[in-house]
């Protein structure tokens, strides 16, 4: 499975907006998991829970993959819950160094909030709710290929690689 592939389709499905939904869709079609209700659920999450600027999207995609693969089937099952747990921190923390990486941020990204996030790669955060910060996140690249797309691969990656790693 190429790793790359995953981060590029994660990358060119967030032009037409939806970090959550780019970076599932991508794991979905590599991996053959989830259908269209769990593309649609991931709707309202971009931009950090509807454009608020609280969770990353995109960190959130891959983690709505994770529970694809190994969430909980049975709300009883404690156990699963906990075991689920593992690997959706190992995405969350590689999800950080590698923004931190990619970006060359000076110092440890400490959050996975959109507007921290948005604040080390544009040096401030945008309100995607109000139109006109909206119109200036755009103007600041905000849809270019080094902007939310790129962590939306990066994003799709790290989970895939999570996601191979639990496959037997």
């Amino acid at each position: 499975m190429d790793i790359t592939k995953i981060g590029e389709a994660a990358l060119a499905a967030d032009k037409y907006s939806g970090c959550s939904q780019s970076v599932l869709l991508a794991l979905q079609d590599a991996f053959a998991i989830g259908d269209l209700a769990s593309f649609k659920a991931a709707t309202v999450l971009s931009g950090g829970v509807a454009r608020r600027g609280e969770t990353c999207g995109a960190l959130l995609g891959g983690l709505m993959a994770l529970g694809l693969v190994a969430g909980r089937e049975d709300i009883t099952n404690t156990q699963a819950y906990r075991d689920a747990m593992k690997p959706a921190n190992a995405i969350i923390e590689a999800f950080k160094r590698r923004l931190q990486l990619a970006f060359g941020f000076e110092t440890p990204l400490d959050s996975t909030l959109c507007w921290d996030i948005q604040e080390k790669i544009y040096g401030r955060h945008f309100d995607l709710t109000d139109p006109t910060d909206y119109q200036a996140f755009l103007a600041e690249g905000g849809h270019d290929d080094d902007g939310c797309p790129k962590v939306c691969a990066i994003a799709a990656m790290v989970t895939a690689e999570t996601l191979q790693a639990l496959s037997p």
